[in-house]
């Protein structure tokens, strides 16, 4: 990995944070949540060196444990507090950071000011953040999600993403297994070829679950994954539908709400509760999703990277990532899609669902106003 030490630390100069409210071009259901606007709060990190780098902290409640406010607190004390402090080697400022900030219920917080912090340090040492992270490629191809509603409005979804070359589709369900396949039939009535993911955010039963890989598999519409079918603390319920899902339907099972730290991802790569570790930055940041990586790749599990629903600020540090380390088999950062405006100047290219990151330092990405 990248991120040598220059010659002269650079220092922490000043720290910015602010709201960023971005209305959904519609409400965004899922078995858990209901999402009609991104209330995040955006983070900006300028460094001794005149650099300056960009983070979002990613807030959906219940999925995270900060609303705004709470988040916005912690964030203007971690702005006072972080000054001064050198930003390089990275490794012991994030563990600063982490011990300031402990706890499940501020990692949000903690991943916003991961992503400004190592992209300032990036532009610093003039390199992008996928070079920064290893290098191994500068794209990636994401899916689309379809939330939860009427099966009508599944099918013009599926049929508009087919046409802009989204070949994966990933599906909210968990609230009514009935309504559920209604509604995947429809995606591959207008969709034929695509690839199903299902993401059930805690919803069914295992016994659900399981009744709704097999109708799926005697209609012909296996999916390629089903992601956290049951309540995060169901250790056994996810193991009993991940031996299943695998022995009788040939479908790997992702840990999500299951997998909010590397602790989690031990677990559960200890005890074959899953197959695929789905990471986003929100519940682990970057510090935590680099040991899950390093995790998956010990127990040869495979990896997924997602987000909750974000600007591009988080999307395209997420996906420099994701091209930078390699071996994500599952990319699931689709949400600046799904807004109704894009705040952010500069950043990655997306042409459908293939994203080029590029060649400008850092990732490249700054909101168009910035308020101390």
């Amino acid at each position: 990995m990248a991120g040598s030490q220059p010659n002269t630390l650079p220092l922490v100069a000043k720290v910015n944070v602010q709201a960023l409210n971005v209305p959904l071009l519609s409400p965004f259901t899922v078995a858990s949540a209901v999402v009609e606007q991104v209330n995040n709060v955006a983070v900006q990190v300028m460094l001794s060196t005149g650099h300056s780098g960009w983070g979002e902290i990613s807030i959906m409640p219940p999925i995270t444990a900060e609303d705004q406010p709470f988040a916005l607190d912690a964030a203007k004390r971690v702005a006072q507090w972080l000054p001064g402090h050198a930003a390089n080697p990275w490794q012991a400022v994030l563990k600063e950071v982490a011990a300031h900030i402990p706890g499940h219920q501020y990692a949000a917080v903690r991943a916003g000011f991961e992503m400004a912090l190592l992209d300032a340090l990036a532009q610093s040492q003039e390199v992008p953040l996928w070079r920064f992270f290893g290098g191994a490629s500068d794209r990636v191809t994401t899916d689309i999600t379809i939330p939860i509603c009427p099966p009508q409005e599944a099918a013009a979804l599926a049929f508009t993403y087919k046409q802009q070359g989204f070949e994966t589709i990933k599906t909210k369900v968990g609230k009514e297994p009935k309504d559920d396949i209604i509604r995947l039939r429809a995606i591959r009535f207008s969709h034929p070829q695509c690839r199903l993911i299902l993401d059930a955010n805690e919803g069914y039963t295992p016994n659900e679950a399981l009744d709704v890989l097999r109708l799926l598999q005697d209609a012909g519409m296996s999916p390629i994954l089903l992601e956290q079918p049951v309540a995060r603390d169901d250790w056994e319920g996810l193991k009993e539908v991940t031996q299943q899902a695998n022995r009788v339907y040939g479908v790997s099972v992702a840990a999500d709400e299951s997998c909010r730290s590397a602790a989690d991802a031990r677990r559960i790569a200890e005890n074959r509760i899953a197959n695929v570790l789905n990471i986003k930055l929100a519940k682990c940041g970057v510090a935590g999703a680099l040991e899950t990586v390093a995790i998956a790749k010990e127990y040869g599990l495979e990896l997924m990277m997602g987000g909750m629903v974000e600007t591009r600020l988080a999307m395209g540090f997420a996906a420099h990532l994701v091209a930078g380390v390699g071996g994500f088999r599952y990319v699931d950062l689709d949400t600046p899609l799904l807004l109704a405006s894009d705040p952010v100047q500069g950043g990655y290219s997306a042409s459908g669902p293939h994203y080029s990151l590029g060649s400008t330092t850092g990732h490249g990405a700054s909101l168009a106003v910035v308020e101390s």
